[in-house]
């Protein structure tokens, strides 16, 4: 397959409830399950010349039971298998350690990278060169819904994660007004979705 230059676009996915499984304080590469129908969907979207961006909150890091190195070593077990089952590589992982009620103090600090603040899709945006304007967010949380509006991506609440469980812990209150753009049942219908959209 030809080369091509990277594209301004790209599709924000969240990790766990898209991708993946969503285990619940995932800390190991061994609990990761890849999602039905994930490596197809994202081949898709990269040969429709999307940049695919993980952006995801991992508290484990402030709770003390993984350290970033180890983050990373699990992000890079997934692109792994995502690769062996057909998927592109994912152009980068950026993930947030941070929580406002951290067990650890050195991460105990309301930032800009949790989501729902947009602080890691400003930083993808700027060292990727995206446009957010055509990019797309997707996201199981209204969470992710809340950061991929506030940066002004086009944005898509999965139901394969906890989306109808109670929002994740915040240091100010959810704006109730925001909506995603399109609500279906997983990343394959959201690529769908996506790509007749455009």
């Amino acid at each position: 397959m030809k080369q091509r230059t990277p594209e301004r676009a790209a599709v924000f996915l969240d990790r766990d409830g898209v991708l993946i499984e969503d285990v619940h304080l995932l800390t190991r590469a061994d609990q990761l399950r890849i999602l039905p129908g994930v490596p197809r969907a994202l081949e898709r979207l990269h040969e429709a010349g999307f940049q695919l961006v993980v952006v995801s909150n991992q508290p484990v890091v402030a709770r003390g039971l993984v350290s970033e190195a180890d983050v990373k070593a699990v992000h890079e077990e997934l692109e792994r298998r995502l690769i062996e089952a057909g998927s592109p590589p994912i152009r980068r992982f950026y993930f947030c350690p941070h929580h406002p009620n951290a067990t650890l103090l050195s991460y105990r600090k309301t930032c800009e990278c949790r989501k729902p603040r947009p602080g890691l899709f400003l930083q993808a945006i700027e060292e990727l060169g995206l446009s957010a304007a055509d990019s797309y967010t997707v996201g199981d949380r209204i969470t992710d819904i809340i950061a991929g509006a506030t940066v002004g991506s086009r944005t898509i609440l999965v139901e394969t994660g906890v989306d109808s469980l109670t929002p994740i812990e915040t240091s100010e209150p959810l704006d109730a007004s925001v909506r995603p753009d399109y609500t279906c049942a997983d990343l394959p219908a959201a690529a769908t979705w996506i790509l007749e959209s455009r």
